[in-house]
């Protein structure tokens, strides 16, 4: 890959900074590659490139020329969109164990958003020209690419859902029920704590609504107990969590 690809800020890894070839067990734990037989995912693995990214770097921005998918190992990712009127639409907070650029893989088309290192970040490019000789060879992946492309177009309906059709109240709560369902998966412990992953900016950014009204639903959640702040970690009362996205008034 490299600049000459269209990666933006994109560095090779030295040696004794990461692994030279990701395991399967890596490529595993994303949804489009889980089904894979062994032969399929050594060849992911094999065809993939190591990248890096500092603080602030951009990956790509919207209307670059898109290539390539990466597989995050490390790190955050905002994917964002700015507005004819400057204003800047986070559309996602892509953390490690998650893919950006998947479209990539299967049209020409240029970038539909901006992506930007919140952080350090690493992580795995493969090629639409790798993905389809993978592809070509081992026709489950494109059957495991269709699930999973479906799989963001529900999420992406669910965003928007959310933005359109909820409360403040409840879309702050909606987030963090997702965020609490990313890390648990379907059987969310009573309890549940999850860390400050995103500033009050962010979050206001990606709920799309102002800072001051997040701060104060999020003051308000604990008063209620719904929250409570335990240091950079939030402990969270999942039937009141779960009632408060449930409520439409």
């Amino acid at each position: 890959m490299g600049r000459a690809a269209g990666a933006r800020g994109v560095r090779e890894r030295g040696p004794d900074a990461l692994s030279a070839m990701a395991g399967r067990g890596f490529w595993k734990s994303f949804r489009m590659f889980a089904g894979l037989d062994g032969a399929a995912l050594d060849a992911v693995a094999a065809a993939a490139q190591a990248r890096r990214w500092g603080p602030g770097e951009v990956l790509f921005q919207r209307g670059d020329p898109g290539d390539w998918l990466v597989a995050l190992e490390t790190g955050r990712v905002k994917v964002s969109l700015l507005t004819a009127s400057g204003r800047e639409l986070v559309l996602r907070q892509a953390e490690a164990g998650e893919m950006l650029g998947e479209l990539a893989v299967f049209d020409a088309q240029p970038r539909s958003a901006d992506a930007t290192a919140a952080g350090p970040v690493t992580g795995w490019v493969l090629t639409r020209r790798g993905f389809r000789q993978i592809a070509a060879a081992h026709p489950g992946l494109s059957e495991a690419a269709l699930a999973h492309l479906c799989a963001m177009l529900r999420g992406t309906t669910g965003q928007l859902e959310s933005i359109a059709l909820y409360q403040l109240r409840a879309r702050v709560a909606r987030f963090f029920l997702f965020a609490l369902g990313q890390l648990h998966g379907d059987d969310i412990p009573e309890g549940a704590r999850i860390a400050h992953g995103l500033n009050q900016g962010e979050l206001a950014a990606l709920l799309g609504a102002s800072r001051p009204k997040v701060n104060r639903v999020l003051q308000d959640f604990r008063d209620e107990g719904v929250l409570r702040d335990e240091g950079g970690v939030w402990a969270c009362d999942l039937a009141l969590l779960r009632a408060e996205a449930a409520a439409d008034d």
